[in-house]
C-alpha cells in the first residue's frame, strides 16, 4: 500500500495536518494512532484536576473556534471533547487508523519514499509514503523516575499520564513525586480524599494565581452569535501572553509584576513561615515552567499533607525512605515526573539516508532541526512540535498551525516543481541552530539558576523557542526552497539556486 502522506499521531498536531492537507486537495493520506481515539495528551491525561494552563480561547484551533467553553481555563475532558468534535466535523476520520503502532520507517533513496512498518489489530503490515509527518508530540511518553527499589513497591503505582481510575484513594496514604504542571493539579484533588498525602519536591516551582472564571449563558450566547467576539478574546489573550517573552528572553527583571503575584500567592495560601520558605523558588521567574493554581498552596498547608524536600534515597515494598533516614509508609504512589522531551522515543524508529536513526544522529549533540521541522539526511520528513518549538508562556496550537502552514507550502512547492524529495541543506540547518543557541544563552532558561526538562544531557536547551511566537510564524510563513537540496521526479538530484 502506498500513500502520499503518512501522519503519525492523532493529537492537535496530527489532526491539524490532516485537516489542512484535505483543504489543499491532498486526500491521499493516512493517520496512524497507537490509541483508540484522537486527542493525544488530552486523551491520555485523565488524572483528577486535569486542565489546561493556557486560556481556552487560545488553546484551540484558529479555524475551529468553540463558543461553548465552560470557563476561561478548560478542564481536560472538555478539551478532549473539543478535539473529538473537530475531528468528526472535519471529514477526515475515514483516513485515521486507530490502535495501530508506528514501528519503523526507513528512507528508500532509490524510490524516493519512506518504507514504513505499522502494527494494527490485524497484525503487522508494510506501506510506503512520499512524505512522513510526525505529530507524536513531546509529551507523549511518560518518564519514570530512577529511584532505587521502586520496582519492589507492593502498593498501587502509576504515572500521572496513565492514571489508574480503578484505585480508590479514599482514606489511603498517598505519595506524589513531583511538583510540575500535572502535580500541582493532582495534589489539591488528592488532599481532599487521602487519609494522608506526602508531596515529594525536588525544586519549588513558581506558581501564579489562576484567574479562571466561568462563562455565563449570556456570554456563551454572545460568542455563538458574534464570532468576532471570540476572535477578539483570542487576540487579547495572545498578546497578553506574549508580554512574557521579553522577561524570558531578554531581561528577567521585566517579570517583576508576575513574580510579585507569585509571591503573594504563597503568602495567601500558606501561613506557616517554614513551609513558605520551602515553596519559595531560588531561581529566576520563568527558568522552569511557570504554573497556575489557586488551590495548590492551600492543599500543601492542609493538616493531612506533608511537603517533603529531602532527597528520596529508596523505595521499599510499602514506604519511601528519604536521605535523612525517615521512612514514610505509602499505599498509593503517584509518579508525576514528566515525559521524554529531549530524547523522543519515536526517533529510534526513523532511519535516514545514511542508515542511521534520527535518535543516533541526535545523541551526539542533542536534538536539532531546521525551523524545528526538517532534518538533514531525512528527506521528506516533517516534524510537528519538533526541536526548539516549545513554549513556556503560550499555546502550542499556535506553533502547530504555523508549522503545518510551512509543511503545506513545502508540499505545494514539490507538486508545482515536480520534486520527489526535499531535504534541508546542512549549512542552512547549522546556521539556524547556531543562531538559536546564541540567543538561548541570554534567556532565563539558561541564566536563571535552575535545571529543568528544557535542557538535554549536554546542557543545551533543545526544547524552547527563544523569540516571540509571531516571529516563529513569520519565519515559517512560506517554504524557503533555497535552503533545501531537492530531487526531481527523475533520478537526478539538484541544488536549488539561492
Amino acid at each position: 500500500m502506498h500513500v502520499e502522506h503518512l501522519i503519525v499521531g492523532a493529537g492537535f498536531a496530527g489532526l491539524c495536518a490532516a485537516i489542512k492537507l484535505q483543504e489543499d486537495g491532498e486526500r491521499d493520506f493516512l493517520v496512524v494512532e497507537k490509541a483508540s481515539d484522537v486527542g493525544g495528551t488530552w486523551r491520555d491525561n485523565t488524572y483528577p484536576g486535569a486542565a489546561c494552563d493556557v486560556p481556552s480561547q487560545l488553546y484551540s484551533f484558529s479555524f475551529a473556534p468553540n463558543p461553548e467553553w465552560s470557563s476561561s481555563y478548560s478542564p481536560g475532558p472538555e478539551i478532549q471533547d473539543y478535539i473529538r468534535g473537530v475531528a468528526e466535523r472535519s471529514g477526515t476520520l475515514d483516513r485515521f487508523v486507530f490502535d495501530t503502532s508506528f514501528d519503523d520507517a526507513a528512507w528508500d533513496d532509490a524510490a524516493a519514499r519512506w518504507s514504513v512498518q505499522v502494527t494494527g489489530p490485524d497484525g503487522p503490515r508494510s506501506l510506503t509514503a512520499t512524505t512522513l509527518i510526525l505529530g507524536a508530540g513531546g509529551l507523549s511518553e511518560p518518564r519514570l523516575p530512577e529511584i532505587d527499589g521502586i520496582e519492589s513497591f507492593q502498593g498501587q503505582l502509576f504515572h500521572s499520564a496513565r492514571w489508574d481510575h480503578s484505585v480508590d484513594l479514599t482514606g489511603k496514604r498517598v505519595a506524589v513525586i513531583g511538583t510540575g504542571a500535572s502535580a500541582i493539579q493532582i495534589v489539591p484533588e488528592m488532599q481532599k480524599v487521602a487519609g494522608h498525602l506526602d508531596v515529594y519536591q525536588r525544586t519549588a516551582p513558581w506558581v501564579i494565581p489562576r484567574n479562571d472564571r466561568v462563562y455565563g449563558g449570556l456570554e456563551r450566547q454572545a460568542l455563538r452569535r458574534f464570532p468576532a467576539l471570540g476572535r477578539l478574546y483570542r487576540t487579547g489573550i495572545y498578546w497578553a501572553h506574549e508580554g512574557y517573552v521579553p522577561a524570558f528572553t531578554i531581561e528577567p527583571r521585566f517579570a517583576a509584576p508576575a513574580k510579585k503575584a507569585a509571591t503573594a500567592n504563597i503568602a495567601k495560601g500558606i501561613q506557616d513561615p517554614d513551609l513558605r520558605a520551602k515553596v519559595t523558588p531560588y531561581f529566576e521567574f520563568g527558568c522552569k515552567r511557570v504554573l497556575r493554581s489557586n488551590t495548590y498552596y492551600p492543599a500543601l498547608a492542609a493538616d493531612n499533607t506533608e511537603l517533603v524536600t529531602d532527597r528520596i534515597a529508596k523505595v521499599t515494598g510499602d514506604a519511601i525512605v528519604t536521605a535523612d533516614g525517615v521512612e514514610r509508609p505509602v499505599d498509593v504512589l503517584v509518579v508525576a515526573t514528566g515525559f521524554y522531551t529531549t530524547e523522543l522515543p519515536v526517533t529510534e524508529q526513523i532511519t535516514g539516508t545514511a542508515g542511521r536513526t534520527l535518535a543516533d544522529t541526535w545523541r551526539e549533540s542533542g536534538m536539532a532541526a531546521y525551523k524545528g521541522t526538517t532534518v538533514p539526511g531525512f528527506p521528506n520528513l516533517f516534524m510537528l512540535v519538533g526541536p526548539n518549538t516549545g513554549q513556556g508562556h503560550t499555546s502550542m496550537v499556535f506553533i502547530i498551525e504555523s508549522q503545518v502552514a510551512y509543511v503545506r507550502d513545502a508540499i505545494r512547492t514539490m507538486r508545482a516543481r515536480g520534486w520527489a524529495s526535499v531535504e534541508p541543506r546542512v549549512q542552512a540547518d547549522r546556521r539556524w541552530n547556531a543562531d538559536l543557541q546564541r540567543r538561548m544563552k541570554r534567556t532565563v532558561w539558561t541564566r536563571g539558576g535552575c535545571s529543568s526538562w528544557y535542557l538535554d544531557e549536554h546542557g543545551r536547551n533543545t526544547t524552547l523557542w527563544p523569540k516571540s511566537t509571531i516571529t516563529f510564524r513569520r519565519q515559517l510563513a512560506s517554504f524557503d526552497a533555497d535552503a533545501y537540496d531537492v530531487r526531481r521526479q527523475t533520478t537526478t538530484r539538484e541544488d536549488v539556486p539561492a
